[in-house]
């Protein structure tokens, strides 16, 4: 692969959360083809809970979740992976187009070129580009329908509480008055059942978390060493969520961009937060960003949630 060139967002990226202290990576970068398909194998873990019960909620609630959706919607998915979850909703025969947005083009067109082939009566448009930003959507033979954005697997997790309501207030000005969001929100729970999901026993999340560093060796030019480096995760209890991180358990320096950090032994790359929710936590964030919780579904031992929100 090319190097990516010296003016990058994701050099501009990686270079400033290796300036701060403590230092960080931003997690939007673990996937790329690689990233994705270990995500995929994570999502198949016993200890991963998330992935299963959102499944078992879509299983059971799909025909509910749908009927909130106009006829002839177009259903935008954030962070589309596989979408596989997607499947659920399509089968329902309520929308006319798909926009799949993913930062990974490979896995997206993939994925894309597979729902094109099993829903030929919708329109797939994909479209890669980080939902993070300003969306301008493909145009599609469906423009002016309803519009209805899915963000599944609980990625908002991923943003602190202003990140969080900045992302859901440009969800509701993509999807306009009266649109729809269908998103999956992790529920708070015991870190005997939160740990283990993001530090399983086969160390798949440990080489998901592992795989940025060869990313960015890979695309930057990077020299990290993998194996210099170990996974953690833990709950953070005051704060709420988990943090994931990379830490060295020796001193090292690592060179990028022509530039030197230096890692202290035991110092750590903080490269995740996921945040748990209870559900007045996540209806004030929505209603913060204009948005209003209308139905919540769980699964039956309440670890997880999909919720449907309107745009005022």
């Amino acid at each position: 692969m090319t190097p990516t060139a010296p003016d990058s967002e994701f050099l501009r990226d990686v270079v400033a959360g290796l300036s701060e202290m403590p230092k960080s990576l931003p997690c939007k970068y673990f996937y790329d083809e690689a990233g994705s398909r270990l995500f995929d194998r994570i999502c198949r873990l016993a200890e991963y809970y998330p992935t299963r019960c959102e499944m078992a909620i879509l299983d059971r609630h799909a025909a509910a979740i749908m009927e909130r959706v106009e006829p002839g919607s177009v259903l935008i998915e954030y962070g589309s992976g596989s979408s596989l979850k997607t499947r659920r909703l399509l089968d329902r025969r309520r929308c006319a187009a798909y926009v799949p947005v993913d930062i990974s083009r490979e896995h997206l067109e993939k994925s894309a070129r597979a729902l094109g082939h099993d829903y030929p009566e919708v329109e797939v448009l994909p479209l890669v580009a980080d939902f993070t930003e300003p969306l301008t959507l493909p145009r599609s033979r469906h423009d002016g329908a309803p519009r209805v954005v899915y963000f599944s697997g609980s990625t908002i997790s991923n943003f602190g509480p202003p990140e969080a309501v900045r992302l859901l207030r440009r969800i509701a000005t993509v999807v306009g008055p009266g649109g729809g969001l269908i998103i999956a929100v992790d529920l708070k729970k015991d870190r005997a059942l939160l740990e283990p999901a993001y530090d399983d026993a086969l160390g798949v999340t440990a080489e998901f978390n592992l795989n940025l560093l060869r990313r960015i060796n890979r695309e930057l030019g990077g020299d990290f060493v993998p194996e210099r480096f170990r996974h953690r995760a833990v709950w953070n209890e005051d704060h709420g969520r988990i943090e994931m991180y990379l830490d060295s358990p020796s001193a090292q320096l690592v060179h990028l961009d022509g530039r030197t950090f230096t890692l202290s032994a035991g110092e750590a790359i903080c490269t995740e937060y996921s945040y748990k929710f209870s559900r007045a936590d996540f209806a004030g964030l929505a209603d913060e960003a204009g948005l209003t919780v209308e139905r919540v579904w769980t699964d039956d031992a309440g670890l997880f949630s999909v919720q449907y929100a309107r745009a005022r």
